[in-house]
């Protein structure tokens, strides 16, 4: 039945200071709210010395998720694998810190804060950056700001193919094309132009495309299963709570729980962590969120041809197939 204008001006004045109440919780609160939640970091060496560090880290109730290892070495791998964010050598000298930059500047302060502050007193730590950031892009704010606008190119494409009533097999076919033009655009501006990402040229391009499908068609799928709503029922899943729980610009073990999780679980988290992978660590620890952004992408797509057949055969505008004309008897 449709609204009254009394009824639809009550809608917006209601509806209206909602999203946008919505919209502030997710974005501030998790800011307001950052703090270190089992960090995976290492610590190398087996002098006793280690074993304080390790206890100083657990005290801190549950900051910290402390890997053990046997030498720097170990430690080293372990961070280029992306299983710490960094670890802390125990030398006869003093502690050592190994960070690394490109998984989030962020979190390499914040261990660098936590190393110095248990150091004795007027001493140095040094710091090595075993996976830096690149130098046209120091703090990573490139890589942090990418993921919305990649979050609103896949909104806006399962929008545009449901508001051009373009159904099932059509629709999928527009939504790939969008993905991977956008994916090639994207890197020329991010890799070739910018530099802020300096991996594989056709991974980091095949990461941002499937990250605009994983957006896009599941937009465009709500809207072919329960209508034009679902664009809006798309949009704030993916921008309003997607981006802010996504962690890209700090980590997901910073943010409280269990946003951290559920942002993981969500394309624009799994996007950020993936092209971070690929981008820097060589696609170390890449499987999950590409698995995360496929499984988004399979179940849009099904959505939109599931959709788009039932959409079809309740369209009685929809032109009748050719008969043939009965033989004559």
């Amino acid at each position: 039945m449709p609204l009254t204008p009394n009824r639809r001006l009550l809608v917006v004045v209601l509806l209206v200071p909602l999203v946008v109440t919505l919209a502030l919780w997710a974005f501030a609160w998790p800011a307001a709210r950052t703090a270190p939640r089992d960090l995976p970091v290492g610590i190398a060496g087996t002098a006793p010395a280690a074993d304080r560090l390790q206890q100083r880290f657990e005290e801190r109730d549950g900051a910290f998720d402390v890997h053990r290892y046997d030498s720097e070495a170990a430690a080293r791998a372990a961070i280029e694998d992306r299983t710490v964010y960094g670890a802390v050598v125990v030398t006869t000298e003093g502690p050592e810190l190994l960070t690394a930059s490109a998984g989030g500047t962020v979190v390499a302060q914040l261990l660098r804060e936590a190393v110095t502050a248990g150091a004795p007193a007027g001493s140095e730590v040094p710091v090595t950056d075993v996976v830096a950031a690149p130098a046209t892009d120091p703090r990573g704010a490139v890589l942090g700001a990418s993921i919305l606008p990649l979050a609103i190119a896949g909104v806006a494409a399962g929008a545009a193919a449901t508001l051009l009533r373009l159904r099932g097999a059509r629709a999928g076919v527009a939504l790939l094309g969008v993905a991977v033009v956008v994916g090639l655009l994207a890197t020329a501006v991010t890799d070739s132009w910018l530099g802020a990402l300096t991996g594989a040229w056709w991974s980091e391009a095949g990461t941002i495309a499937l990250t605009v499908l994983a957006v896009g068609a599941p937009v465009a799928g709500l809207a072919a299963l329960i209508g034009t709503p679902g664009i809006g029922l798309g949009a704030l899943l993916m921008v309003l709570l997607g981006n802010p729980f996504s962690g890209v610009t700090s980590a997901p073990e910073l943010l409280p729980r269990p946003v951290g999780l559920i942002g993981q679980l969500l394309p624009p988290g799994a996007s950020g962590s993936m092209l971070r992978s690929v981008a820097f660590f060589d696609g170390a620890a890449a499987a999950v969120p590409a698995l995360t952004l496929g499984v988004w992408a399979a179940l849009g797509l099904v959505a939109v041809l599931v959709g788009g057949r039932r959409r079809t055969a309740a369209d009685p505008t929809a032109p009748e197939p050719a008969r043939e004309p009965a033989l004559a008897g």
